[in-house]
């Protein structure tokens, strides 16, 4: 089997130009897909795993195996829209006759509320590095453009000096399927990149680096920052300034996202910015929204404030 996902890796990168992020997840899928057969021997004869004997109970069993370990359904259904993409090919190479993966019902989706800060926890946060340095003043860029553009984390480490156009206060982002996108960045943000960019040109000066990376966003080797890296980044300012656990790079993207639609911007804008393919991704957004709309309703509204009831009883909601 390990042959024939070599194949796919190469038909993923050649022929469907897929993202890195999107092969390596397809990738660690079929590895997991693969280890699975092997443990339970569906399959698989001594020489291993068999593709002309895989059937549909395999996929079945893969993904009882799945629930039973407390995966999402939005994992399940990821990992199987992988064996799915991997059985196409399969069926297109001759190795296989049917791609089980597709009789298969997709695991229901439970629809959770993206996490992300507050404006005045997103404010203290993009405050906290201190840009009197290197390190300071990378975090901060980090963080501002996180919050200033909604990009994501491999778009972010993907930037290079070159994509700016700081003048007409602009970037552009190559995002997923390898569509490009040009975001506008805000006043401070473009504050926070020249004064990196400052201390950029210095380091590099410093450490000489061999080669020069082209990258934007370096670490202390003075190498292009990794997405690991930004996650440590990102990490160390989170819990050591008593914010939520919970609160992620990506967490930013939705910060951004939902602070934009409670200030009034149109989903189509902001669908265009995150670089979304589809409006109905976009939408989660209008959900986190209308809860905080209840929430001050409820809090503000003469009709839907809390009343006391009768002695003995429960405080009771009283709207019309």
């Amino acid at each position: 089997m390990h042959i024939h996902i070599a194949e796919f890796k190469k038909y993923l990168v050649g022929e469907k130009n897929a993202s890195p992020n999107t092969v390596s997840a397809y990738l660690n899928d079929l590895a997991q897909f693969d280890a699975f057969l092997r443990e339970t021997g569906h399959a698989c004869d001594e020489s291993g795993v068999q593709i002309d004997r895989l059937d549909r109970l395999a996929v079945r069993s893969f993904m009882g195996r799945l629930y039973e370990q407390s995966n999402s359904g939005t994992t399940m259904g990821r990992k199987l829209s992988a064996l799915s993409s991997f059985f196409k090919f399969l069926c297109r190479e001759g190795y296989l006759k049917t791609n089980f993966a597709k009789t298969i019902p997709i695991p229901k989706k439970v629809n959770k509320l993206p996490s992300h800060l507050s404006v005045d926890e997103v404010f203290r946060l993009l405050d906290l590095p201190q840009p009197d340095s290197f390190t300071g003043a990378r975090d901060r860029a980090i963080l501002g453009l996180f919050y200033g553009t909604g990009v994501r984390i491999s778009e972010l480490v993907g930037l290079s000096p070159d994509n700016f156009k700081l003048e007409q206060r602009s970037v552009k982002v190559l995002g997923k399927g390898n569509k490009e996108r040009v975001l506008p960045l805000g006043k401070k943000t473009v504050g926070a990149i020249k004064t990196y960019l400052e201390y950029r040109t210095e380091y590099l000066r410093k450490k000489k680096p061999d080669p020069v990376p082209v990258r934007l966003f370096l670490n202390q080797r003075a190498q292009s920052i990794s997405v690991r890296g930004v996650r440590k980044v990102m990490t160390r300012y989170i819990r050591s300034n008593h914010f939520p656990e919970n609160i992620s790079p990506h967490s930013l993207r939705h910060t951004f996202a939902t602070h934009m639609l409670e200030a009034g911007a149109d989903l189509r804008t902001i669908q265009e910015m995150l670089g979304h393919a589809s409006l109905s991704t976009t939408q989660k957004y209008t959900h986190l929204t209308i809860d905080r709309l209840l929430e001050t309703y409820d809090k503000a509204h003469p009709r839907a404030r809390k009343k006391s009831g009768p002695s003995g009883h429960s405080p009771t909601i009283d709207i019309e």
